[in-house]
């Protein structure tokens, strides 16, 4: 009978420790996506004195339409990790090549809506994100195979030529190319 306090005690004892070492997630550029938590141990970190140049093929959404794509706010997270990696936010130069099935995600409010019956949830995002200094850009060509006019372009978005000239332009500008 002795032996249940001791194991309840130390089944106590383990949780009291997880819930110590539990944290909240964090977003210290862009604050509303990419959550991420704290890496207080990671020995392998971002360089603060490097400048990360960085071209991103974003060309796949998700099927809820409601909800921003994945991969968009996956770039938020690289954004947020980077950040309390100690890389200041100029240090950041990224471009969003948008094309395939994510350029859906591109549309203003009005024509979003129209074709999915829902307000764009990636409209706060692109904000955000353009806020921290990303350049969005969309595939002229992905537009085009879709019949998506450029007057139906969310706010600040830039029409390229087409992803694969956008990759190929920076790449040989000196980005690292990613792809979400």
């Amino acid at each position: 009978m002795k032996l249940f306090p001791k194991i309840f005690l130390s089944a106590l004892m383990v949780c009291f420790a997880y819930t110590a070492n539990a944290q909240d997630m964090i977003n210290p550029v862009i604050k509303s996506y990419g959550g991420i938590f704290d890496a207080q141990y990671a020995t392998e970190k971002p360089d603060p004195a490097l400048e990360y140049k960085i071209v991103v093929d974003i060309a796949t959404g998700d099927a809820n339409k409601g909800e921003p794509f994945y991969s968009l706010i996956n770039v938020a997270r690289m954004m947020n990790l980077h950040a309390m990696g100690g890389v200041p936010k100029e240090n950041m130069k990224v471009v969003l090549a948008i094309h395939g099935g994510a350029v859906w995600s591109v549309l203003d409010n009005d024509a979003y809506k129209q074709k999915f019956n829902v307000d764009n949830p990636h409209i706060p995002l692109f904000k955000e994100l353009q806020d921290a200094g990303v350049k969005i850009v969309v595939c002229s060509q992905s537009m085009r195979g879709r019949s998506i006019a450029p007057e139906t372009l969310a706010p600040g978005l830039e029409t390229a030529t087409s992803m694969l000239t956008t990759l190929t332009t920076y790449q040989l500008k000196g980005y690292a190319a990613l792809k979400f």
